[in-house]
Parts: structure tokens; sequence; C-alpha cells
């Protein structure tokens, strides 16, 4: 008999997009004259789910929408990618979570995130996710974000380590991350924004983020993926370090870049790459994902993150440090 081929479950934010250009960010006080309005499916375990799915794995949503008209916005796009969203509930008496986005000429989004159901989680949920883990085929990959209760994540966690299920933990918002949660994960993937925050390393280059990487190691993290502000990213793992750099893209929008970084590193994870292709596979992906307007809209075909993360230039260096 055929084994059951390995999938990603997504555990964290599902939103309502609501993004529009803006000429330059708002004054205090300013009304701002923006266009080009878009409304999207979004939210980082949405976002993951879905590039998931378009590289090829099988992929299960878990979160929280409100049981309001947001609900098909949040979740239309994903059921028609094929995603499994059984495990998303909808909560009554509140709204599903809607992201504001702005979106100004250098790309460089401001996202204001109101969380609404996000913020709302159950026993039964844990419970669904328990057994949707224990269930899964062999090398499956929980991702996580902490966009939804914290505890709920660990649990999650928990229970992902227990049934050997891989880990990837995007630590957004970083005052939401625990030393406990990264002693779960098999690996994390912060910005350098929530690596400084985590670390106290400002990551202002490669090796300042490879310090950060090894620190995040120090406090229980298997395997750290630094994700530059320049697009590249570097990785410590237990015998190496890696530096992957990026090449010059034209930026349109960054939203969702990060999370198509986690999804593909999930990816790479369930597929057993080698830790400096894993690197490079999700660096690509981020990449071209801030080359088009939107989050899930933006995420490449499989063969063009293939085709860009061969291109990268990548580093590697054995590790006695880490």
């Amino acid at each position: 008999m055929q084994q059951a081929r390995a999938h990603v479950l997504s555990l964290g934010s599902v939103n309502a997009d609501f993004q529009v250009r803006v000429p330059r960010r708002p004054e205090v006080s300013e009304t701002l004259l923006g266009r080009e309005l878009v409304r999207l499916s979004g939210g980082k375990a949405a976002n993951v789910a879905f590039i998931c799915r378009k590289l090829g794995l099988d992929a299960a949503l878990f979160g929280h929408v409100g049981d309001d008209e947001l609900a098909r916005q949040a979740l239309g796009p994903l059921r028609a990618a094929g995603i499994d969203v059984s495990g998303v509930s909808a909560v009554s008496a509140v709204h599903t979570g809607v992201a504001m986005i702005m979106v100004p000429p250098d790309g460089h989004k401001g996202i204001v995130l109101a969380s609404g159901a996000n913020d709302r989680w159950e026993p039964e949920d844990d419970g669904r996710i328990a057994m949707a883990l224990r269930r899964a085929p062999r090398g499956s990959v929980l991702v996580a974000d902490c966009e939804v209760p914290v505890d709920a994540v660990r649990r999650a966690m928990q229970v992902a380590r227990e049934a050997g299920i891989g880990v990837v933990l995007d630590p957004s918002p970083a005052g939401r991350v625990t030393p406990v949660l990264l002693g779960l994960c098999d690996v994390v993937v912060p910005n350098a924004g929530e690596a400084r925050h985590l670390t106290g390393v400002d990551c202002r280059d490669p090796p300042s983020a490879l310090q950060a990487a090894r620190r995040l190691r120090e406090l229980g993290a298997a395997v750290a993926c630094v994700k530059l502000p320049d697009g590249g990213s570097v990785l410590a793992g237990s015998h190496q370090s890696v530096h992957v750099s990026s090449v010059p893209v034209h930026v349109v929008d960054t939203t969702g870049a990060g999370d198509a970084f986690a999804g593909a590193m999930a990816v790479a994870v369930a597929e057993r790459f080698s830790w400096p292709d894993a690197a490079r596979f999700a660096t690509a992906a981020a990449q071209l994902a801030v080359t088009k307007y939107g989050s899930q809209p933006s995420y490449a075909e499989r063969r063009d993150i293939d085709a860009l993360a061969r291109m990268l230039p990548v580093n590697v260096d054995s590790d006695a440090a880490s």
C-alpha cells in the first residue's frame, strides 16, 4: 500500500485583507487618497496554507473566523485552492480578523490588524488539531504563528513533537514568543526585527543576523533562519551556518512575503531538503512574492521558485560555534 504523502498543518491567523496603494504614509489627522483597493484572503496561517498547496503539498488550516460575510472573503480562495478548512471554526458575535494594509510606492507595507475571531480558542479546538496531528502522515509539518492565543500554539506544538511531526515557528508577534515555544520548534523563521526583539542583537548585516540565529539556538530552537532586510537569509544549525544572498528584484509589495518564506520552509522540511537548500528555497519564494501586489495572488509557481533558488548565491560554513 502506498504511504499517504506528507502535508502541512497551518495554525494561526485567518483574515480578510483590505489593501490599498497610497502615495506615501499619511500624516497625523490627514485624509490621504489611495487607489487600487483589493479585498483578499489573508492572515499568516491562511497564507502559509495557500502557498504550501500551490507548491504541491496537501494543506489543512486551523483557526477561527467570525459568523459574518468577511468569513467568505477569508476562506473562499482557500477552498478554491483545495485547502482543507474544516479546522477553521466560526465564532458567533465576533468579526472575522481584518487587516487594513497600506502599500506606499516603495512596496514596504504598513498593517493595522483587528484580530477579532483570531483571539478566540476553546478546548474543542485543541482536540481538533491534536487529532489531526496524530493522524497526519509521516513527514508532515506543523507551521504556527502567534497571532492566535499563544497557549493554544504551545499545546499544538507539544502534540506535534510527541507525534513526530516537524514544527516551523513564525515568531510573530515576537512579544508573544516564549523560550518554551522556541524549545518546541525544529526551525524558527524570524525577520530581522523579530530576531532583534527575541535576542537583543541588531541584525544589520549577515554576521550580526547569524549571531542572532545562534542566540536563538541557545534559547532552544533546533535551527534558526533569520530573514534579512535585503531579501536574503542566514541560517544557524547544529553543524553549519548558511548565508543565502538575495538578487535584485523590483519590490512592488512586501505583504505576505514572510508567510511565503515560512510556507516554503515547511515544504522544504516536509520534502527533506538540506538546510542550505531549504534556506535558498524559502528565500526565493519570499523574493518572488514581493514582485506582485497582494499576498496570496503574489505567490509564484513552483517552477519559478525552483529556478530562482538555483540562482541564489549561498555560502555554507561548518559551524563549530553552534
